[in-house]
């Protein structure tokens, strides 16, 4: 039996960078263009997101099967801090003026992982020490990729990082087979997500104190603050009931519904955060409008029903007819939204009933 793995104040602290991380990267939703947010922004939005994601998740895992709190690890940790710190200051839309400082950042903490990998101790069983190799050559892989873009200009050093980042992410899934064999602590790695989706979950706080400081007070206004803050409390009500008593911490597996779930996951709460003070300001015509809201929320949906399906008890586990319920809730309210045009506070009234219906109905 694999003893419980607890999260550590030094974990804690390491995540805290990444607040300040997960904001600069929800603000790129903020620019809205002629009632829209431009494709180029969405993307920009995606592509500064996942290397926050992943270089989070990176140190994430490797103190999940093998960190110890001792000093060794703890120095690696703060070089990690370092290197974070590093790239959270460089995140801008304005890649170009902040690619180096970025890449040194994101590239450094991507090899403090791969050392710590490739120098895990030879007590460790024979699987562990295959695994951790495994792990660091897959990174090694992606770090020489990303490196080599430094030889480019323009935008074909952006698609050489991001093809070494994709490599990064997308080896461990083709290795699934050898990480299985050093699963996952379970208790420890949803704990650790559960944490970061407070970080993400703040952002819709923090959306919601940025109305709140708004002068303009009228029923509307009252309406779209009661409305919105029932929701984000709905959101987080559904998420953390789901964690703490509906899904199995004993299963072990290489945890990868739960690593690549949560990044949509993210995504659609970055998406929901950014909506809220979208929807304030009328910022989006009203077509766009609906399609971004509904589409973050449905996103969400979908990832959180996938990523718990596979933990759930099994007697808890949602039927096909719940997630037809959920789909009828949801669609029903678009048809209507279609046909009538409803003010920003009734977008906001239905989310939060699918809100209250889908956190009542898994919880």
């Amino acid at each position: 039996m694999i003893m419980e793995k607890k999260v550590t104040w030094l974990e804690l602290f390491y995540d805290l960078l990444f607040v300040a991380a997960v904001a600069k990267a929800s603000h790129v939703l903020l620019h809205a263009e002629h009632g829209v947010i431009t494709f180029e922004y969405l993307m920009k939005f995606v592509l500064i997101f996942i290397p926050v994601w992943w270089a989070w998740v990176g140190q994430t895992l490797f103190i999940n099967r093998y960190g110890q709190d001792i000093f060794i690890h703890r120095v690696f940790l703060i070089l990690q801090l370092l290197s974070v710190m590093v790239m959270t200051a460089s995140l801008s839309v304005d890649f170009d003026q902040h690619y180096l400082s970025f890449f040194v950042g994101y590239i450094g903490s991507r090899v403090f992982t791969m050392i710590q990998y490739f120098t895990i101790h030879k007590s460790k069983s024979e699987q562990q020490q295959q695994a951790a190799r495994f792990l660091g050559q897959c990174f090694l892989i992606g770090i020489l990729i990303s490196t080599s873009s430094l030889f480019f200009d323009s935008w074909l050093r952006y698609v050489i990082l991001y093809a070494g980042i994709a490599v990064d992410i997308i080896l461990p899934l083709i290795g699934r087979k050898k990480l299985v064999k050093v699963p996952i602590h379970t208790h420890h790695l949803l704990e650790r997500f559960a944490l970061f989706t407070l970080i993400l979950l703040g952002e819709s706080v923090v959306s919601i104190i940025a109305v709140l400081q708004l002068d303009h007070w009228d029923l509307k206004s009252v309406l779209f603050i009661a409305f919105t803050s029932v929701f984000v409390i709905a959101l987080w009500w559904q998420y953390f009931d789901n964690v703490e008593k509906k899904v199995s911490k004993e299963i072990q597996t290489a945890g990868q519904a739960i690593i690549y779930g949560h990044l949509f996951i993210y995504i659609s709460m970055s998406m929901i955060a950014a909506s809220i003070q979208l929807l304030y300001l009328n910022k989006l015509n009203y077509l766009f409008m609906l399609g971004f809201v509904f589409g973050s929320v449905l996103l969400y949906f979908m990832s959180t029903s996938l990523v718990f399906h596979r933990y759930r008890y099994t007697h808890m586990r949602l039927r096909p007819y719940h997630l037809a319920i959920m789909l009828g809730v949801i669609g029903t309210f678009i048809i209507i939204d279609l046909i009538y045009r409803v003010p920003n506070y009734a977008i906001v009234g239905e989310n939060m009933a699918f809100f209250l219906i889908y956190a009542k109905m898994t919880t």
